[in-house]
């Protein structure tokens, strides 16, 4: 039965205007009627008490940002290697210590890049509550200097900052750039308020330790909630715009089809206007001619485009009951299959309304839209990346132009003014650049990491050896009038370094690109 998309259009809105969100809000208001929120003051500090002693005078080993508002810590400790967790999702702020893995980005996020350029390496000194609050600090000693990290488990504001030796901010997890540079002031402190009891005091441990194992077990179970929560939201998000897409598509058909109705005569028209060619005269906007075709043989007016020929306004007349004809035949198919499109996604609204929804194989892709998903996947699938992209092994990311015109786009375009640059000294070669944050010096083993490749790249390559200078990106400019690619470097300085087998294996290792 064909459904006309205006009433689907409102039958949409009136969906989505009810209760569609129904099943993330239920989820919202059963965790606020629990008290099932983030970690209190004083579970924070109940969980302090168990994890300080073991973690103290630890060094941390490695960061990684399995999620956007979280983190993890390896801390090594003699004998053995803690994961620290910790969270400022607003519904799951909270620390503890990790009894699992977790899955990590197959690239770190820009905030782990600078954390571990930082601290990664340090040791950690002191893990202290400030005041009565849900703010902890970790103190750090780095060959920086002393390094804070500041974790405040406020609601919605909950965030992750790094502060420096003068207890500046270096970096906000919330990208708030404004605080970069500032002095570091704690949010003021709460109105006193009587807590809850605690929810995570084991009386009867039988974990060494019991509290991070209750804290883990129950924020596992509410976050499988709150994932389930955000995959409907996000799939009811592009169920509504592949709806609304295709609803407007099928109103395009309907007036097209439309538009060609009226040209069922024309080819009539057209073979009138054949047989009186000679009686169409050029600036003519009319002509009345005797309709053959009928055999009352009445006179019929055909409307005439002064500015063309009697031949050409005959063209036009069997030109646009081609385009009828086309219409009828290929439009109507066309609009059936976007009907039925229209009722399956309905089908998958109405059950996320009604709470019986199952996330399909995928959600990371938009609902079918037919062929034009077909062709968008298949020139994304030959879409080529460009640059050649490693990873150091400090977690840096290093970018390596394949030719002259990747090598102008990588130095002019993607590279930042405090990124590092770097190439060959004297030699046709590749420009490497080493991603840095604003006032971060690279550490000794991204550094040779990227001369490495800047000399792999380039025709020094088969001495085996040889020099790579580099400099900071705002420091490289055009060379006017020269060859695409070429630049004149200022402020440079140079490192000696030799094809390293073992390097360049890490480097492939850690790497999607092939050396």
């Amino acid at each position: 039965m064909t459904t006309d998309a205006r009433s689907l259009r409102q039958d949409l809105c009136a969906t989505i205007a009810g209760r569609c969100l129904r099943p993330a809000y239920f989820i919202s208001q059963s965790c606020e009627a629990r008290g099932d929120m983030a970690l209190s003051t004083t579970e924070i500090e109940h969980v302090l008490h168990e994890i300080i002693p073991v973690l103290v005078q630890g060094r941390i080993q490695k960061i990684h940002q399995p999620g956007d508002r979280l983190l993890l810590f390896d801390i090594r400790m003699p004998g053995e290697t803690h994961r620290l967790l910790i969270s400022v999702e607003p519904e799951t702020a909270r620390l503890h210590l990790l009894s699992r893995s977790l899955t990590n980005p197959a690239r770190p996020p820009s905030f782990c890049q600078f954390l571990r350029a930082q601290v990664q390496g340090g040791r950690l000194t002191e893990i202290q509550q400030l005041g009565n609050d849900r703010i902890v600090t970790m103190t750090v000693s780095t060959r920086h200097g002393p390094r804070t990290i500041v974790c405040e488990f406020t609601g919605q504001h909950a965030t992750i900052l790094l502060l420096d030796e003068r207890r500046h901010i270096l970096r906000d997890l919330n990208r708030q750039h404004a605080l970069v540079g500032r002095s570091y002031e704690a949010p003021a402190p709460r109105r006193a308020a009587q807590e809850k009891a605690p929810r995570f005091n084991p009386q009867r441990a039988t974990h060494r330790f019991p509290v991070s194992q209750a804290i883990e077990a129950h924020y596992q179970d509410k976050e499988r909630m709150l994932v389930g929560a955000r995959e409907q939201q996000e799939r009811l998000r592009m169920l509504k715009k592949s709806l609304a897409k295709t609803l407007r598509r099928i109103d395009a058909w309907r007036q097209d089809l439309t538009t060609a109705a009226a040209y069922r005569d024309y080819a009539r028209y057209g073979e009138l206007l054949k047989a009186n060619l000679t009686a169409a005269t050029a600036g003519m906007d009319q002509i009345t001619l005797i309709d053959y075709y009928d055999p009352s043989l009445p006179e019929v007016t055909l409307p005439l485009d002064p500015t063309k020929s009697a031949l050409h306004n005959m063209n036009d007349y069997f030109r646009k009951h081609r385009k009828h004809l086309s219409a009828e035949r290929e439009l109507p198919p066309r609009i059936a299959g976007a009907e039925q499109e229209v009722e399956a996604l309905r089908g998958e609204i109405t059950s996320i309304k009604e709470g019986t929804w199952a996330a399909p194989l995928s959600t990371s892709s938009a609902p079918s839209t037919g062929k034009f998903e077909s062709s968008l996947r298949r020139s994304a699938h030959k879409r080529k990346v460009p640059f050649r992209r490693f990873m150091s092994a400090d977690g840096l990311p290093i970018f390596v132009g394949r030719n002259a015109e990747e090598n102008e786009e990588l130095t002019f375009r993607l590279a930042k003014s405090d990124d590092l640059w770097l190439h060959a000294r004297g030699a046709p070669g590749s420009h490497v650049v080493i991603r840095l944050a604003k006032g971060v010096d690279p550490p000794l083993d991204t550094l040779r990491d990227a001369a490495t490749l800047a000399l792999l790249y380039s025709d020094l390559k088969k001495s085996g050896k040889g020099e790579v200078i580099y400099t900071r990106r705002k420091w490289v400019k055009k060379a006017k009038g020269q060859a695409v690619g070429a630049v004149i470097v200022t402020q440079e300085k140079t490192i000696s370094v030799k094809v390293d087998t073992q390097r360049l294996a890490a480097l492939k290792e850690r790497s999607n690109s092939p050396l």
